[in-house]
């Protein structure tokens, strides 16, 4: 594939341009806002400029990389390209018709594809023609540094167009997973109990935000701690998808969304962007400090991990992706200090379960049913690896 095309000039837009433009392809960035292709472009040549400072490219490789896109407002440029990846506002009615308009300018062989991270790539691709050519290829912010990209066929989707499609992510070094076209695909799906859980334990008053961030970076090892990272995503950003993989759930219980995350959004405590969320990034003085609790800690650990595990092996379960895929998109895509599914090896299977039996029982909630799957391996004494 020659000539790639990009819709969509935003952040993650111009992330894909550069990771295209640097492995050599031509590359056609379509926005119909002049203003924030200009924007785009200049945040672009301070990206380049601080790699060419670290000495991770040379002047004539930053030359080349902004000499191979076009940054553009009509769609007819994108009439050469092999591959078309849209990047816009995640509203199904407006890339139905990007879509619409697209497919009348590509050839029939263009490969048409969407970043989306929450949406049915089948309902994307419904309103196409030829639907065989549509297809989910999911990257993660921020698109060049970020391993992981998520490619997701949709029902119609011919299997020549997922081989290429994951051909070309691969040469571009990226770590590729499958998964089905399902709400939140593995990434979004499998980690929505970090938050969700973090929020539950907060709720019950069992521990504040720094404590329960504290025991999960000190004591679980993940990189940063629930309240920390869903203020540096945006709690507005964060339960948007928590509600549109709710739903898409048909309300199943274990995606419930937190009143105490929509109270912070109404309110507008965003996160960093905003200077204020869980935490005051105005004045840190106002910031409560962890309460230190080993025992506490140890609770909160093994309550929100064993959730994830159990998520993760409701994804085996229904045949999401495979194991190896979705250990791999947990510790590419988000960081995860191990992949879920060795981790719950090593805790024992048997383990996992009596925990969440534990919790079962004493909440009687579905979001705590241990799942079948993991009641069989027990039962039958095998583990994932």
């Amino acid at each position: 594939m020659t000539n790639i095309g990009i819709i969509g000039a935003g952040t993650m837009g111009i992330g894909i341009a550069q990771i295209a433009s640097q492995n050599e392809h031509n590359v056609f960035l379509l926005d119909n806002n002049e203003a924030q292709l200009k924007q785009s472009k200049s945040n672009l040549e301070k990206v380049l400029t601080r790699l060419l400072e670290k000495s991770k490219i040379t002047e004539s490789e930053k030359t080349a990389v902004l000499e191979r896109i076009c940054f553009t407002t009509d769609i007819n440029s994108l009439s050469k390209c092999d591959i078309v990846i849209e990047a816009i506002v995640e509203n199904l009615e407006i890339k139905h018709e990007v879509f619409r308009a697209l497919e009348k300018v590509v050839s029939t062989n263009c490969i048409l594809a969407s970043n989306t991270s929450s949406l049915s790539i089948a309902s994307i691709g419904s309103v196409l023609d030829h639907a065989e050519r549509i297809i989910g290829i999911h990257f993660f912010n921020p698109a060049p540094i970020m391993p992981l990209v998520e490619i997701i066929p949709a029902v119609q989707t011919d299997d020549k167009v997922l081989t290429k499609a994951k051909d070309l992510i691969k040469s571009w070094n990226k770590t590729v997973v499958e998964c089905k076209d399902t709400p939140g695909f593995i990434v979004n799906r499998v980690a929505r109990p970090f938050y969700g859980e973090s929020l539950r334990i907060y709720e019950e008053d069992i521990a504040d935000f720094a404590t329960i961030d504290w025991a999960m970076t000190e004591i679980g090892g993940f990189k940063m701690g629930p309240f920390t990272l869903m203020d540096y995503i945006g709690n507005d950003v964060n339960y948007a998808v928590t509600e549109s993989v709710f739903k898409a759930f048909y309300y199943d219980s274990r995606f419930k969304p937190s009143f105490t995350q929509k109270r912070y959004s109404e309110a507008g405590y965003l996160g960093r962007k905003s200077g204020r969320g869980y935490y005051d990034y105005n004045d840190t003085s106002k910031n409560g400090r962890a309460k230190e609790d080993e025992i506490l800690g140890e609770y909160i650990v093994n309550r929100i991990r064993c959730m994830l595990i159990n998520e993760a092996i409701d994804a085996v379960f229904m045949g999401v992706a495979s194991i190896e895929d979705i250990d791999l998109a947990m510790t590419k895509g988000v960081n995860y200090p191990k992949g879920l599914l060795k981790w719950a090896d090593e805790i024992g299977l048997e383990e996992v379960l009596n925990q969440l039996q534990v919790l079962f029982d004493y909440y009687g909630e579905d979001r705590y049913r241990p799942n079948p799957l993991l009641r069989k391996m027990v039962h039958d004494k095998i583990s994932f690896y």
